[in-house]
């Protein structure tokens, strides 16, 4: 039996005569590949907010009792709770290095880059 006929194109594609020469172009980058000596300096992204509940029950309570602050003790009191712990998360968060996506911060890439920095290779 014979074999499967296939079209023209499908043969010069397999063959490679679709190319004008065997081996791919160079690629010539316009720098050196190397790693820059800092990163821009971007803005960490804000996490949530925290305590907005509590807040809002607080401010309700003062509103409700002519901002007295007597009247609204417990209300601030669960507030202030709130945010030592929101606080003490951050602060566990930071000591961690990294961001909350898994990358380092721009200040401490440009640490690590001062403190290892590239060697360069002239000709």
């Amino acid at each position: 039996m014979a074999g499967p006929v296939y079209p023209a194109w499908v043969t010069r594609w397999v063959s490679g005569q679709w190319r004008q020469s065997k081996r791919p172009p160079a690629i010539r980058p316009p720098r050196p590949l190397a790693l820059a000596d800092k990163v821009a300096n971007r803005r960490e992204q804000r996490g949530e907010a925290m305590c907005i509940t509590e807040m809002s029950v607080m401010m309700a309570c003062w509103k409700q009792n002519d901002f007295n602050d007597a009247a609204c003790a417990e209300e601030i009191r669960v507030f202030y709770d709130c945010v030592a712990k929101a606080e003490k998360q951050r602060r566990n968060q930071n000591e961690d290095a990294l961001s909350s996506r898994g990358n380092l911060p721009s200040s401490k890439v440009n640490k690590l880059l001062r403190r290892f920095p590239q060697i360069r290779h002239y000709p």
